[in-house]
């Protein structure tokens, strides 16, 4: 048995030796290369001498022009209760009228639906109610600039209904 196996496993070495010539011509002549190392340059420190410069780094507030706006939202004022949401979140569903009195529906991300007249607060802005047309209301807020400084802007929130129509139409 023992001598059955020395055949065996002696017949199996003599393959594949055109394989192992065709490596071995393949190999020769080639050898690895290897880029050289960079060489370090030695550190040089920088003197900082604009210490009399203004910080980078330090927010400064832009002098303000002659004759410009001082708005500024009334702080003391009692918050309405559609001022905790972003103004993106919140959705005109209707309007109402009373006599000569309009009023527009404003559904919450709370589905709450509240009433609104001109001159209530909407939106995390200090959003106050302008107009309120068929289909959108419309709102000034006061936003900060990057100087500090408050300024007017024009928003809109448009009926949903609406919305969903057009986007059905497409």
């Amino acid at each position: 048995m023992c001598v059955a196996v020395a055949i065996s496993i002696a017949g199996c070495g003599g393959q594949h030796e055109d394989l192992k010539a065709w490596m071995q011509e393949q190999g020769k002549g080639v050898k690895g290369k290897l880029d050289p190392l960079p060489q370090v340059k030695p550190y040089e420190p920088f003197a900082y001498n604009a210490f009399d410069l203004p910080d980078p780094f330090r927010p400064r507030k832009i002098e303000p022009l002659k004759g410009a706006s001082k708005l500024a939202p009334d702080l003391n004022r009692r918050k309405e209760p559609l001022e905790a949401f972003p103004l993106e979140s919140l959705a005109m569903v209707g309007t109402l009228q009373r006599g000569k009195s309009k009023f527009a529906l404003v559904r919450t991300t709370d589905k709450d639906v509240y009433q609104v007249k001109v001159g209530n607060y909407m939106g995390q802005n200090f959003g106050v109610v302008v107009g309120i047309e068929d289909a959108e209301i419309k709102l000034k807020e006061l936003v900060q600039d990057g100087a500090g400084d408050w300024t007017e802007r024009s928003s809109t929130i448009q009926l949903a209904e609406a919305d969903q129509k057009q986007e059905r139409r497409k």
